[in-house]
């Protein structure tokens, strides 16, 4: 009865959920307005419907009206239906945006469907996987009842982690002492663990899917938070020194060309391989060097006062360190603009975006699993290519390849 109890209470939480890219406001009102009132409705009266005749267990929501409103009600639970899953699709989106910004998932297309409200997205890779896992579901399960477990399982486990990470958030951001933590502790996460004991006993009747599909995405993420890690060790061990190579530019050695060289680098303390492959293979370096990383705070967004910090490094070349939010998507001609008051300004025609590209090929290094690297190299070689990720004009980019031993 607890496991029916809910489905119940998450089925009307998912009619407004979506709304939470609009703030608390629209939520309170929906619900307090409209979604609570139509549930208490709705269930009283198949409460005094059964009370009265406890034949319609057979299925009390359709039988509570009279038998002319069959087809408007399932019309109406069809709508229900489509708005609870278009919350769900959206929320994908938006965890799966943040996912990417803080380095747990690979670059993948994002489209933005509105002008004025951030959250609004589309994510073609996530709504196709999306639509594949809910076919394979479904003509696995074949019916709403053996959906209802893998469903409660899933959700349970998603509110005892949340109340956690909210004590974590209390605790480190609100300054709550322990008392107050001792009473979320005892009033959320009884609720939760009650639920999830409830819960727990339909593992073994299809609740095992919910952990498996948790299990996979949790694997493919930490693998590849890990293999970047790894990537950048490596390339850190094979980059030259950064005062080296401004000493090398200060001897006057080295031919410079007009323009200006924008080199896109994860690793702030070195130079990046593409830079050096150009210069190995061009004997050239341009007038103005940049050195560009771009970091992701783990805040939803960052003011454009406080989104670009440059340093000059000497012989007209300059490092730019550029920061988002991880609600935010990165947009490299927009950033690069904020530079002016530091001295510096682009003319895109004139700027050369350098990106190394890596084929990464696995060893038995330390580092990782073989596996997992295999699995690592796959997924970077699927990803979205950094040119539209950071939306840099197409025409502005040259590709150098290189070959990482992971």
């Amino acid at each position: 009865m607890l496991g029916a109890v809910f489905l119940v209470m998450t089925g009307g939480e998912a009619l407004y959920a979506d709304m939470g890219h609009f703030g608390k406001l629209p939520i309170r009102l929906a619900w307090f307005t409209l979604v609570l009132p139509a549930i208490l409705l709705n269930y009283l009266g198949q409460g005094a419907l059964l009370l009265s005749n406890p034949d319609a267990i057979a299925n009390p929501f359709y039988l509570l009206a009279p038998s002319w409103a069959l087809y408007p009600l399932v019309a109406l639970a069809t709508i229900a239906t489509v708005i609870a899953s278009q919350a769900v699709i959206s929320g994908v989106f938006s965890m799966t945006r943040q996912a990417v910004q803080l380095g747990f998932c690979p670059h993948i297309e994002i489209r933005h469907t509105s002008a004025s409200e951030i959250g609004q997205i589309y994510l073609p890779g996530a709504n196709w996987g999306l639509l594949i896992g809910v076919l394979v579901l479904v003509l696995g399960f074949e019916s709403s009842s053996n959906l209802a477990a893998a469903y409660g399982i899933a959700v349970t486990i998603t509110m005892v982690i949340t109340t956690l990470l909210v004590l974590v958030l209390a605790r480190r951001a609100w300054g709550w002492n322990g008392f107050k933590l001792g009473l979320g502790i005892v009033f959320f996460l009884l609720v939760d663990l009650a639920f999830f004991s409830a819960n727990a006993l339909k593992i073994g009747h299809g609740g095992w899917i919910a952990l498996l599909i948790g299990a996979i995405i949790f694997t493919l993420m930490v693998t590849w938070k890990d293999g970047r890690a790894l990537l950048n060790q490596r390339l850190r061990e094979n980059a030259m020194p950064l005062d080296l190579f401004l000493q090398s530019l200060t001897r006057g050695s080295t031919l410079r060309v007009p323009g200006t060289a924008v080199f896109l680098t994860s690793t702030p303390d070195g130079v990046p391989n593409a830079l050096l492959h150009n210069l190995k293979h061009n004997k050239v370096v341009h007038e103005r060097l940049v050195l560009l990383t771009v970091v992701t705070e783990e805040i939803p967004r960052v003011e454009d006062r406080d989104r670009v910090t440059v340093h000059c490094l000497g012989s007209n070349t300059y490092r730019i360190i550029i920061r988002y939010g991880f609600t935010e998507d990165p947009d490299l001609p927009h950033a690069l603009a904020l530079c002016e008051p530091y001295g510096l300004s682009f003319e895109m025609m004139d700027t050369t975006f350098f990106l190394g590209r890596a084929t990464l090929i696995p060893t038995d290094r330390a580092g990782m699993a073989l596996w997992r690297e295999r699995l690592f190299a796959n997924m970077f070689r699927t990803a979205t290519r950094p040119m539209d990720f950071f939306r840099i004009p197409y025409n502005r980019v040259v590709e150098l390849g290189t070959q990482v031993e992971l």
